[in-house]
């Protein structure tokens, strides 16, 4: 009998070898529990708000308690610091939205302390709502303000280019400053790369800068700062100047190319690379100054006359970028 028992079992398939464990909370504990104290006071405040704290739940993958809300349109906001809107991208969404009559993805929103609603990755989705007359809008109100900073993790609606996410890096930082003086590389997840810090004030001081071409190098050399945040981004607008400044001596050498009679998409990268003392260093380690400095000197050296065509012609990278 005990035989016959045993040979009933189900055997339970044996997890592959490198598949992730299960985590997280299961479907049917969602909901269960009492919410903690500060988000049972977030729902009421979206009550008094005007708005509809429609549940509160655990999200699955970490049990993080937060607020599915409808809220009034007018006290949505996006972040002060996201990229600017892409006119294209909310014209089709308005279209999409139009002919299927329905607002299906939420946004995400952290609640401000005068009552608004800032979205760190609803921009382009709450200025179509807005377009088509919309009063209202469905989101995920989260608690913890500091996810409104997480705007690259957060934002799925449309994909950043480099200059996107450099200027938002940079609006981020400064916004940042005025309120948190802890060291730079204390903000890593927020920021996600020093290189984007730098090329974001380039782009600031000069919106047709072609970051494009500088990013491989700078992502090599370019490391967070121990400094205060607020000193830090002094120093990050003095490492943008050195940058610029080379982007001109580049700029000399494309026009000398140009001069010759090279025409390509590609003749920054080529300079660039031409000019790299890192290229042929893989795992290298670099220092910032000092690698902008051979760069720059490089660049004023240049000479258009030792260029043949088919060095160009064999160069790839990134293209020049066009500024919106």
């Amino acid at each position: 009998m005990a035989a016959t028992k045993s040979a009933r079992k189900v055997r339970r398939k044996k997890r592959p070898e490198g598949a992730p464990r299960s985590r997280g909370v299961a479907a049917n504990a969602l909901g269960s529990g009492s919410p903690p104290a500060a988000v049972t006071r977030l729902a009421e405040a979206i009550e008094a708000d005007g708005g509809s704290a429609l549940a509160t739940y655990r999200e699955p993958l970490g049990g993080n308690w937060q607020v599915f809300a409808g809220l009034p349109i007018d006290l949505v906001e996006p972040t002060p610091y996201q990229r600017d809107l892409s006119d294209p991208h909310v014209a089709r969404l308005c279209s999409a939205m139009d002919r299927l009559g329905r607002f299906l993805d939420p946004m995400i929103v952290a609640r401000t302390a005068d009552g608004h609603y800032w979205t760190p990755n609803g921009n382009h989705r709450l200025a179509a709502m807005r377009t088509l007359g919309a009063r209202a809008v469905a989101a995920l109100v989260v608690p913890d303000a500091e996810v409104a900073h997480r705007i690259l993790l957060l934002n799925t609606e449309k994909a950043h280019n480099l200059r996107e996410r450099a200027l938002e890096v940079a609006r981020l930082a400064r916004s940042l400053a005025e309120l948190d003086d802890r060291p730079e590389k204390q903000f890593e997840a927020e920021f996600e790369e020093a290189a984007l810090l730098t090329l974001g004030f380039c782009y600031l001081e000069n919106g047709r800068f072609a970051g494009g071409a500088y990013h491989p190098v700078l992502r090599r050399i370019d490391k967070f700062s121990g400094m205060a945040l607020p000193k830090a981004l002094e120093l990050r607008k003095e490492r943008a100047a050195r940058v610029l400044e080379l982007d001109a001596a580049v700029a000399e050498a494309i026009a000398g190319l140009k001069a010759r009679g090279f025409e390509s998409p590609y003749l920054r990268a080529f300079v660039v690379a031409r000019i790299n003392p890192l290229r042929f260093q893989r795992g290298a380690k670099a220092e910032f100054d000092a690698t902008i400095e051979k760069m720059t000197a490089s660049a004023r050296r240049f000479d258009p006359g030792k260029i043949k065509a088919d060095q160009v012609a064999r160069a790839g990278g990134a293209p020049e970028e066009t500024a919106p």
